[in-house]
């Protein structure tokens, strides 16, 4: 795909664009990098779009959070009362994921054991 006349104008003037704006680009990259972490103009900039940590304060955070070993707070909230065979949870639900083919096809072997069970109890003479 992708072979139109159409693509392939946007694909050349993409690049145009590219080549055209690389300088620019490049020139403040070089700022940022010689300015390190004394460059505020361009922070200010990034801070309306993200959250800016000084680095010293995200190690501090890394060495206190590898210290403290697993607890209950910490452990992770896992659906454990879940039928492996079924996949159906304590309420009768499917998981979130499963598509509506699959639910259909667990009910019918669901159903289809459930019959068999049934019948093999009422056996007549």
């Amino acid at each position: 795909m992708a072979k139109s006349l159409r693509s392939k104008w946007k694909r050349k003037m993409r690049a145009e664009k590219r080549k055209k704006n690389a300088p620019k680009e490049l020139a403040r990259l070089k700022t940022v990098l010689s300015n390190g972490g004394g460059g505020d103009v361009l922070m200010e900039e990034v801070k309306e779009i993200a959250t800016v940590v000084a680095p010293e304060k995200l190690i501090e955070k890394t060495d206190t959070e590898a210290s403290v070993p697993d607890e209950e707070g910490c452990k992770m909230d896992t659906d454990n009362k879940r039928n492996k065979k079924s996949l159906l949870d304590e309420h009768g639900q499917y998981p979130v994921w499963m598509n509506p083919r699959q639910r259909k096809k667990l009910k019918r072997q669901r159903v289809k054991a459930k019959g068999k069970n049934k019948q093999s109890k009422n056996v007549q003479w």
